[in-house]
């Protein structure tokens, strides 16, 4: 059982210094981390090389090349947080000391605000349960004030972002239904509330940060749909909402092939003039599928161990491909997954960068080494 997580805890701020951070501006070669602590209060190690890893495991992703932890936020309470962990520990007392440990290991830090007490989706953006009774004009306010202060608490610890999302893989929009948008919500005001909400988490996330700030990603989980992708940012577009950085989630078992992502990528690049990443992707390391029955090759490539490195070889040639260096990183999305008994992770713990004993994978290399090798023609 985990222990409960206190509210209104003071971060102490944290010196970094002892070691070199990650160098801006490189290819990102990054890793969502986000439940690490509560795999390691359930008895779960981190091994490299058969033995386990006596520095923390923020450090062992750094010694095979990893450059940026990608960590989410959720708005959730303790009691929340205590009674279902898996699916609400990711709230602020959580994440503050974890981000401490990326600055720590001398990483980047990637910040995924999800905007409710759990996750958030493309098939569910549920609003915080403490946001429920707001007006509009309250609920606006209250997204300035939340961002702001969440960026407080970890500039306080010494661990401030260097990239922010504004919401989760928000193709539908966030916070439903006043931000909603798509399908029967695809209407004019519902797109400029969005626009409102979002413009107003990027002004607490500025003010709170000052200079510099970090940079601001819009993710969606559209990245092998260019359809899709141009019908929300040229939306976006019309509510003049600021932002550095497209990110799309690209899991080649449900968003096409890789062909689909490198035309996605190199068109939205193009036409917004933004840097593109990969924000969420993973590729199985099991020969088997987790209920028994074999895999079919996913984008001709075969599940397995050796199928990973391949997938994030033919992966990285594709984000590296986009026009004028824009293609600028990829997060593995369940890096620190190992099987947890009587939690359902969605097969996920075959898609880590760790297998059943939390041994390294060759994968863990393969994704290191592609923030080092010049692809890009």
């Amino acid at each position: 059982m985990l222990r409960s997580l206190s509210t209104g805890a003071v971060f102490l701020a944290v010196s970094t210094a002892a070691v070199p951070a990650a160098e801006p501006g490189g290819f990102i070669a990054g890793v969502d981390f986000s439940h690490v602590a509560l795999f390691e209060s359930q008895g779960k190690v981190y091994r490299d090389g058969g033995r386990k890893f006596l520095q923390d495991p923020f450090a062992l992703l750094k010694d095979h090349g990893i450059t940026c932890m990608r960590l989410r936020l959720f708005t959730s309470s303790a009691e929340q947080a205590t009674k279902k962990p898996y699916d609400s520990i990711n709230n602020l007392d959580y994440t503050v000391p974890l981000a401490v440990r990326v600055k720590k290991a001398g990483l980047q830090f990637l910040l995924d605000f999800h905007y409710s007490d759990s996750w958030a989706d493309p098939g569910k953006q549920t609003k915080p349960a403490a946001w429920q009774d707001l007006s509009f004009e309250q609920l606006e306010q209250r997204m300035y004030e939340y961002n702001r202060d969440c960026i407080a608490a970890f500039k306080q610890a010494g661990a401030m972002p260097d990239f922010v999302q504004v919401g989760n893989e928000i193709t539908p929009g966030m916070v439903w239904p006043d931000g909603r948008v798509g399908g029967k919500f695809e209407k004019p005001e519902q797109w400029a509330q969005l626009g409102r909400l979002m413009k107003a988490a990027s002004r607490g996330i500025k003010e709170a940060a000052g200079t510099p700030a970090p940079k601001i990603i819009v993710h969606i989980d559209r990245g092998g749909d260019w359809n899709t992708t141009k019908w929300f940012f040229d939306n976006l577009a019309r509510q003049q909402v600021e932002f550095d950085i497209i990110g799309q989630s690209y899991y080649p078992f449900w968003h096409g092939t890789l062909e689909n992502l490198r035309t996605c990528l190199t068109n939205a690049a193009r036409d917004y003039g933004k840097p593109v990443l990969v924000a969420e992707t993973a590729f199985p390391w099991i020969e088997k599928e987790w209920d028994g029955k074999p895999l079919k090759p996913i984008v001709g490539i075969n599940p397995g161990k050796e199928g990973q490195v391949q997938f994030i070889a033919e992966l990285a040639k594709v984000v590296k491909s986009v026009p004028d260096g824009r293609g600028i990183g990829i997060f593995w999305w369940g890096t620190e997954y190992q099987p947890l008994p009587g939690t359902n992770l969605g097969g996920f713990d075959g898609r880590s960068f760790f297998d059943n004993d939390g041994n390294a994978l060759p994968a863990l290399d393969a994704l290191g080494k592609s923030a080092t090798w010049a692809a890009r023609p």
